[in-house]
Order: C-alpha cells, then sequence, then structure tokens
C-alpha cells in the first residue's frame, strides 16, 4: 500500500465514469419489441409464473447470482469507524472482488444507521432482491448479534466476511502447517492476540476443526481474557474466558504451540517468540504491518511456520480465497445458509490444494516462485484458478451434504462448469507482471518528458517492473515530475539525454554504418542520433538497454518504421505482427491479429501470422484455439480473398500439426462455440477461438478499436511479435496503465520468455527471410 499515491488513488477511482462498478444489461435492448419485452407488457408473464411459484424467481431474475455488501461503516478496513459514505469505495472493492474472482454481481449498500435493531430490519426486508448477504465492515460486537439475528430470519446466505474469511483462510493454513509440524490439533495451545470479530470467529473456527476450547488464552487490549475479569468484557469473549493466572501477552505466549493475531503491529517482541513452545506456528495477520515482522520471527525460531497479510512474505492469508468461492459453491446449489460443515469444506478444499503440484502456468504468475507443499507454501494463490472449482465444488457437496441445498448439482459436472466459466485467461496480466518483477529489465522510453510516461514509470518503479530509462533534458523532467507530484521519481529512474550522452558520437558512426547504403550520410546520421526514439532504438541494437517502449506522442508509422530500420525482425521470420490482447467484460480473453503492421497479407503472411501468435498465446500460458476469419463459412463465398484464408488454413496445417485452427470462418461463428458445433459438427475447434486472425490489416484494426469503444472491452498492445529485440510500439495516447502493462512485456521479451522461446524455428524458410520492411 505504501506504493500507492494519494493522487493516484483519486484519479484511479475518478477516472471516466465515476467509480469502479456499474449496471449492463444482459438482454437486447435495442428495438421496441426488446422493450416491450424487458418491460411492459412482456415482464408480466415472469412476474405471473413467479407469484405462483417463487422458485422461479431464479430462473427469471438476476436474483440467483446477486450478492447484497452491506455496511455500516463502523469497522473500514482498517481505517475505523470512518462511517457508510466514507466506506462506499471499499463496498464498491467487494463488488468488484466477487465478479473477478467467482463471476458474482453485487449492489453494494451503504446503511444510514449503526443501530443493529435497525440494521437487521432493513437487512431482512431486502431477501426477496438478492441470492446471498455479504456483511462487511460493520464492529464487534454488534456484527455478531447482526449477523446471528440474520441467519435466524433469513433463507439466504448470511455471511460476515470480517468474521469468517480470515477464519476460513487462516483454518486452512493451520491444518497445513499442524501436519508439517507434527502436532495434534486437540492438544495445541493457542494464544490468541485480539478480541474482535476476526479474532473471536478465527478461535470458533479452529475449535469446530478439532482445537479444544479449554486449550485457547485469548488477550485484548486490557490484558488476558480470564475468568472473574469485568472491565471490557462481553458475551463473546466470555466464552473464551480461563481460569487462570497468567495476565500479559508475554506471560501467555511462554510455551503456546499457536500465536493467533488479529490485533495491531508491534504486539510480539522476538522473546515472546523464543520462549513459545518447540516448531511454533504464528499466524501474525494484523494488517497492514503483523504483529511481528516475518524477518524478526524467523531471526530468533529456524523451526517456525509463519503465516501474515503480507503478499511480500511467505503464506498471505487473503481474504479473497474465501469469499467469491463460497458465495459461488452457496449460490449455485441455492443454498439457504452458509453453516459451519460449509466453512469446515472450504478450509479443507484450500488445505488440500496447497498439497498438490503447482502447475507452471500459476508459478510464472507470481514471478517465477517455486511453491511446493511446506513451511512457506501452506496456502494457495489468490491467482490459482483452480481455488474456485476446489473451494467452491466442496461448498456446495457440504451444503448438499447438510441438507441446505435446494437445487443439487452433479459435482463432477458443476467442476467442469467452474472452469469453464472462469478458466485461467483472466490471470494473464497478473502472471504477465509477475513474471516481469521476478527479472526486471533495463528498458529506455524515448519520450521521457510527458505525463503519461512518467505517470507509468512511477508504477514501473513500485511495482518493481523494470528499471526505466527516460530519454530527455533532465531539468525538463524535473519539471514535469514535480507538476504531476510524483515525488522522487526522477532519483529511481536513470535520465539520459542524446546529444549531451557520451554514447552520441559512437552511435553516429555504427548507425552510419549500417544505413549508410540507404542513403544515410554522416550529417543525416548525426541529425538521427539527436532524436530521441533513434537513439534508443540504437541503444536497444547495441545492447545498452534490454527493450524500448515509444510511441505515446506519435503516430504508429512514426514509431515503427525507425525501429524496423535499425532494430529489424528475427532471423525465421519474414515479417513482424501486431497483436492486441482483448479483455472482454467477464474476464474472458481474445487475441487479434494482425491489428497494426501487414496492410494485406498473402495465403503465406497469414499463415506465418497465426503460427507466430498462437505460440506468443502459449507462452502467455493459454492453450490457442485459432480462427481464420473472413465473410466465408468454409467456402460459403467463393471469393479470392476467402480462398485465401483458407489457403492460409491448411498451410498452419500442414506446418503445425499441433496447432488447433479452422477457418475460413465468420467472426460471429467462431467465437460462439454452440453455434459452430450445430453448423458445422466437423470442426476442428474444442471450443470457442480465442485467437482470432483477420484477413488484412483493416479488419483488426477496426474490430480491435470497435471492441474497445463500443463493447468496452480493455485492448492491451499492440504486442509486436518478430522483431530481432524488444521494441514495443504504443498506440498514440496510450494511458499509463496500457503503458505499464506493455512495459511488463517488453521485460518479458528482454527476458526471452515470450515471443519466440515456443516458437518453431522456421530454418527451412530462412534463406528467404528478407524482410521486406528493412527496404523502408
Amino acid at each position: 500500500m505504501s506504493m500507492i499515491r494519494k493522487r493516484e488513488a483519486l484519479e484511479y477511482h475518478s477516472m471516466g465514469r465515476k467509480g469502479k462498478i456499474e449496471v449492463t444489461a444482459t438482454k437486447p435492448m435495442l428495438t421496441q419489441r426488446d422493450l416491450s419485452l424487458a418491460y411492459t407488457p412482456g415482464v408480466a408473464e415472469p412476474c405471473l409464473a413467479i407469484e405462483k411459484d417463487p422458485e422461479l424467481a431464479f430462473e427469471y431474475t438476476a436474483k440467483g447470482n446477486l450478492v447484497a455488501v452491506i455496511s455500516d461503516g463502523t469497522a473500514v478496513l482498517g481505517l475505523g469507524n470512518i462511517g457508510p459514505l466514507a466506506g462506499k469505495p471499499v463496498m464498491e472493492g467487494k463488488g468488484v472482488l466477487f465478479k473477478r474472482f467467482a463471476d458474482i454481481d453485487v449492489f453494494d449498500i451503504e446503511l444510514g444507521t449503526t443501530d443493529p435493531k435497525a440494521i437487521i430490519e432493513i437487512v431482512a426486508a431486502l431477501e426477496p432482491t438478492f441470492g446471498g448477504i455479504n456483511l462487511e465492515d460493520i464492529k464487534a460486537p454488534e456484527c455478531f448479534e447482526i449477523e446471528t439475528a440474520l441467519k435466524k430470519r433469513m433463507k439466504i446466505p448470511v455471511f460476515h466476511d470480517d468474521q469468517h474469511g480470515t477464519a476460513i483462510i487462516s483454518g486452512a493454513g493451520l491444518l497445513n502447517a499442524l501436519e508439517l509440524q507434527k502436532k495434534d490439533i486437540s492438544k495445541v495451545r493457542v494464544v490468541v492476540s485480539g478480541a474482535g470479530a476476526s479474532a473471536i470467529a478465527c478461535a470458533n473456527h479452529y475449535i469446530t476443526l478439532g482445537a479444544k476450547r479449554e486449550n485457547f488464552i485469548m488477550v485484548d487490549t486490557k490484558g488476558v481474557v480470564y475468568k472473574g475479569r469485568g472491565a471490557g468484557m462481553n458475551p463473546y469473549k466470555e466464552a473464551f474466558a480461563q481460569d487462570t493466572k497468567l495476565r500479559t501477552l508475554a506471560d501467555a505466549m511462554k510455551g503456546a504451540d499457536v500465536f493467533l493475531g488479529c490485533s495491531v503491529a508491534g504486539m510480539v517482541t522476538k522473546d515472546m517468540i523464543a520462549s513459545m513452545n518447540d516448531r511454533p506456528i504464528v499466524f501474525a495477520m494484523a494488517n497492514p504491518d503483523p504483529e511481528i515482522t516475518y524477518p524478526d520471527a524467523v531471526s530468533v525460531r529456524t523451526d517456525i511456520i509463519m503465516a501474515t497479510g503480507r503478499s511480500d512474505y511467505p503464506n498471505q492469508v487473503n481474504n479473497v480465497l474465501g469469499f467469491p468461492f463460497i458465495f459461488r459453491g452457496a449460490l449455485d446449489v441455492r443454498a439457504t445458509a452458509i453453516n459451519d460443515d460449509m466453512k469446515v469444506a472450504a478450509s479443507h478444499a484450500l488445505a488440500d490444494l496447497a498439497k498438490l503440484d503447482v502447475p507452471e502456468a500459476v508459478s510464472k504468475a507470481y514471478g517465477g516462485l517455486r511453491m511446493k507443499f511446506g513451511p512457506e507454501y501452506i496456502i494457495p494463490k489468490p491467482f490459482d484458478a483452480r481455488v474456485l472449482w476446489w473451494e467452491a465444488g466442496a461448498v456446495a457437496k457440504a451444503a448438499m451434504e447438510t441438507g441446505v441445498a435446494k437445487t443439487p448439482v452433479d459435482l463432477e459436472e458443476y467442476k467442469e462448469s467452474l472452469k469453464r466459466r472462469i478458466g485461467a485467461t483472466h490471470e494473464v496480466l497478473h502472471r504477465v507482471r509477475s513474471r516481469a518483477k521476478a527479472q526486471p529489465k533495463r528498458i529506455v522510453f524515448p519520450e521521457g518528458n510527458t505525463p503519461a510516461i512518467l505517470r507509468a514509470c512511477q508504477t514501473i518503479v513500485d511495482e518493481g517492473l523494470a528499471k526505466p530509462v527516460l530519454l530527455g533534458v533532465r531539468a525538463e523532467i524535473e519539471q514535469a515530475v514535480r507538476e504531476l507530484d510524483l515525488g522522487d521519481l526522477v532519483n529511481k529512474v536513470e535520465i539520459i539525454n542524446p546529444q549531451a550522452s557520451p554514447l552520441y558520437a559512437g552511435y553516429v558512426e555504427k548507425y552510419w554504418r549500417q544505413r549508410g547504403r540507404r542513403g544515410v550520410n554522416r550529417a543525416l546520421a548525426q541529425r538521427h542520433m539527436k532524436r530521441h526514439l533513434q537513439f534508443g532504438l540504437m541503444m536497444v541494437h547495441e545492447g545498452d538497454a534490454d527493450g524500448l517502449v515509444s510511441g505515446q506522442t506519435r503516430e504508429y508509422p512514426e514509431t515503427i518504421r525507425p525501429a524496423l530500420q535499425i532494430i529489424g525482425t528475427r532471423p525465421e521470420y519474414r515479417r513482424v505482427v501486431g497483436m492486441y490482447m482483448m479483455i472482454l467484460k467477464g474476464g474472458a480473453v481474445k487475441f487479434f491479429a494482425d491489428a497494426t503492421v501487414n496492410v494485406a497479407p498473402t495465403d503465406e503472411t497469414l499463415a506465418e501470422i497465426a503460427i507466430q501468435v498462437a505460440d506468443a498465446v502459449k507462452e502467455l500460458g493459454i492453450t490457442p484455439h485459432v480462427a481464420m476469419l473472413s465473410y466465408s463459412n468454409f467456402g460459403s463465398a467463393r471469393y479470392d480473398q476467402a480462398e485465401r484464408v483458407a489457403k492460409a488454413t491448411e498451410m498452419v496445417r500442414q506446418r503445425r500439426p499441433d496447432l488447433e485452427i479452422d477457418g475460413e470462418l465468420q467472426a460471429d461463428v467462431a467465437v460462439d462455440y454452440e453455434m459452430l458445433k450445430e453448423e458445422f459438427p466437423f470442426t476442428s475447434l474444442t471450443e470457442a477461438a480465442n485467437v482470432l486472425i483477420f484477413p488484412n490489416l483493416s479488419a483488426g484494426n477496426v474490430s480491435y478499436k470497435l471492441m474497445q469503444k463500443l463493447g468496452g472491452a480493455e485492448a492491451v498492445g499492440p504486442i509486436l511479435l518478430g522483431m530481432k529485440k524488444p521494441v514495443t510500439v504504443l498506440a498514440l495516447g496510450s494511458a499509463a496503465n496500457t503503458i505499464v502493462n506493455m512495459t511488463a512485456f517488453t521485460v518479458m521479451k528482454a527476458q526471452g520468455s515470450f515471443d519466440g522461446t515456443a516458437v518453431e524455428k522456421m530454418a527451412a524458410r530462412a534463406d528467404a527471410a528478407t524482410n521486406a520492411h528493412a527496404k523502408l
């Protein structure tokens, strides 16, 4: 969080449509007939059907996939009692996480009352609208009263995540830590620091998992919770009061097996950790900083297993591993509650998943981090796509077994449907950034004083994605940084003025020799090397930088032309290809090519484009399903352009029989697998196409821009494939976030982990690989 600046956070929430959420229609709304079906008179039919059978609300409305995130703003995410209105950005954020990880829709509801009885009445009255209730950021002890009352009154799942989320995820970690430390859950002595909603819920959940209540010592701001204590007590703490002479946290920690921290930073000292029993388990989960840091704890105990709430230490206890998937499983079987058995099932599912081999794609998503069940890996990672079907499947199973599921499902079929619903493609940007962070490279930015580049470089530096080199006059860059309020950015990047650089003279000579037979004399070479773009490209060419990102302030041809002249293409390719990664609403990803470089490709060029893009997609951990697009379906329109696409498809099949490809296909058929299978059951595609190869540049360019502007897709690119060295040509006016993403792709190329490592070398055609673009 220290890397996020006030201005950046405020701009993020205010840019474009305000806030982070919107409501969109899921049915056609184009014609008068559409409107008549959506509202009057057509809407009367589902209304009458639901009146006769209330269960049909799940068939005819969004109720079954709609959760309310409800808060009174009394205990907001480490900010305390800031009120419901100030807490609204957090509740919107919770809704985003529900959608992102489990495809669950959310209405956030901030209540202007802190009266528990009023909250109970309001929320209970909302039952007809929602499929589930997520209570959020309500302080203790009121949260206990509210949740208990609502669970008794409502016939839909009610879940207070501040209580149960941390409990479920840390419970999974506890099960695995106990196994590794060879300790019996029924015998371990547990010290709990904190007595709020999360601490009490964790303790109760651990008891449900098998721990004994009499083995718990709870400590709050007034010391140990003991029998007979009067100050600061309530019935929920009283349940953990022990007949003991212990009075301080330090007293309690002596000889303890497990420490559970849901309090504040700095509560635990090294001496306290040293006083614990052999093979201790420490869950220091205060946010943003734990009760004791991981380095401090392991410095005094080499036999420790530790978890925190932080992502920069091993074993992060992150609530996002819980609530989206728990609700997904509960909603999908129309559970009337989320009971203890479902929570226990969620903990065991996460614990069991952590014991499995971690797929390479997950490892790459975390910068190549080796993850294997052991002291530093007892909890799965949030971006492990398998969590969805493991945890939601376990929750659904427990709901059916305990009789709260109204619509049982076939578990295997259900898990397969979850894989199709979300899949792994939504992880791709996280995976790219994580790979870049693992081995950051020196990336040069010729447009060093432009606001978007500077804002992007701030994020790049903060996240450790790359080592930026800004080209420009230092005074101008410093002035721009001050105006943008980017702190000490100038001290964290390298700044080079090409004209004053000691590299200038050498670059002039080398550029002159390189381009001398292309009409460049010495005087012209001197002028070109004073240009930031050409100087930056020579840095990459000569190995003084690992990659280049440019084009934010100039038209695409003005950037790619010098790049092709100075850098050129890889010897195994005839040309470069411009690929866009399109992130659709809902998280699905499609890859479009070529959208920026090859104007009128031949059948041979189309085949090469398809192979290059398919292999690049593989490098991102995604299985390519390639459709060669046209206005024809398998010869339905016999014209030269359609036949060219069909020939290209056959070329790819002959050269790369391992690739799944079909064509020529119309775009709507290619992306609608049910239509494709119904109309053309002989298709070789096994699912809807995710790689779309367009017949020419116009089609590709128009399509990605329409998808971006009218379809609400996020366009990441253009990603240049086939360049001899890593060069990224941005679209004119690219925003800072796009520049950050494209820089991460550029770093991946510089690492050798993208754009060619998986590509079959086309040696047979290498002799003919005279790059047509070099003639530019």
